[in-house]
């Protein structure tokens, strides 16, 4: 038996024990290792919240312990980065948002990580819409009359947003484009303080979401104008759409989507994403959400990325007409 052979056949069979190596270890994940689901908020908000629902349902769906770590800092891009630099084993994921893989890229100049190819996307877990509320003292009980006075005297009407550049920042920005009216941005740190402003008449209107402005429209302390979702909210059946109001095709969706560090095996990407669907279809995670005014997603992997590719584009081309930037 000559020497070269030999060889071949040593490497063949390197080759083989090392795909063998590989297919084990899929075939064991998840082992007993912790599976870290990391937020890149703090802890109470709205992200948390289903993160934590979510990391219930996947406990038991993967037969493992999957834990909520916080990871909050600069808009969610800390916990975001943190989590691109992770190995891709399948045992550290992200609740991404709307934040952090559709505006960010758009509003961070020096962004530490790329929202399309340092991730591998799983799933969309769930879609929240925004509502545009105003204080109830306000002189207009529909969106178009709110459009009016804003353009009879567009100096005078001023908007809260949780921040600059957050997600109903950049939203507010979308509406007073496509309406084509002004007012002034008031930041606050977070929707609390802007809530409390809201409700005392320090600011006029504000966009939130519809999980932490609805106990307040119920109790008839501020006016619900519209929802900017495509189809009205149950939690709000009686109040229209954007689009309803006259302007056809606006949407301004929060939403939560799982992902991964760049280049996950697909037999663990498909694993994972399957085992979050089953959560979103089960008994807890769905009620939760509808409860909340939020809608479970039924976009996943593929889907995923190209949605964000668009959201980005869409966030994108706001923040250059809103001239929005930060350093």
């Amino acid at each position: 038996m000559n020497a070269g052979f030999i060889r071949r056949c040593g490497a063949i069979a390197v080759g083989a024990t090392l795909a063998l190596s590989a297919m084990s270890a899929m075939a064991a994940w998840p082992n007993d290792k912790i599976i870290r689901l990391v937020v890149p908020f703090a802890a109470g908000g709205s992200t948390d919240l289903v993160a934590r629902k979510l990391a219930e349902g996947l406990s038991k769906q993967l037969n493992g312990n999957v834990i909520v770590e916080n990871r909050p800092g600069a808009g969610g891009t800390v916990g975001t980065d943190y989590v691109a630099r992770q190995p891709a084993d399948g045992y550290t994921i992200l609740m991404g948002s709307v934040s952090t893989h559709g505006s960010a890229p758009c509003i961070y100049p020096k962004l530490p990580y790329d929202a399309g190819k340092d991730f591998t996307p799983l799933a969309v877990v769930a879609t929240i819409p925004n509502v545009i509320v105003i204080n109830k003292d306000v002189p207009a009980k529909n969106l178009q009359e709110f459009v009016q006075l804003l353009k009879k005297d567009p100096e005078k009407y001023t908007y809260a947003s949780n921040g600059p550049g957050t997600s109903n920042h950049l939203a507010s920005a979308l509406f007073t484009n496509t309406a084509g009216v002004k007012m002034t941005h008031v930041p606050y740190r977070g929707s609390g303080p802007a809530l409390i402003d809201l409700l005392g008449g320090q600011v006029n209107m504000m966009m939130d979401v519809v999980m932490t402005s609805y106990p307040y429209i119920k109790e008839g302390k501020i006016r619900a104008l519209a929802v900017t979702s495509s189809q009205r909210n149950k939690l709000l059946p009686d109040v229209p759409t954007v689009a309803e109001s006259g302007y056809p095709g606006f949407e301004a969706m929060v939403w939560f989507g799982m992902l991964a560090p760049a280049h996950l095996p697909t037999d663990i990407r498909d694993r994972l994403s399957k085992a979050i669907v089953d959560v979103q279809n089960g008994p807890s995670l769905k009620p939760y959400l509808e409860e909340q005014g939020a809608e479970v997603s039924s976009i996943s992997n593929d889907a995923f990325a190209s949605m964000i590719k668009s959201e980005t584009e869409k966030w994108c081309k706001v923040v250059k007409q809103a001239n929005i930037r930060l350093d």
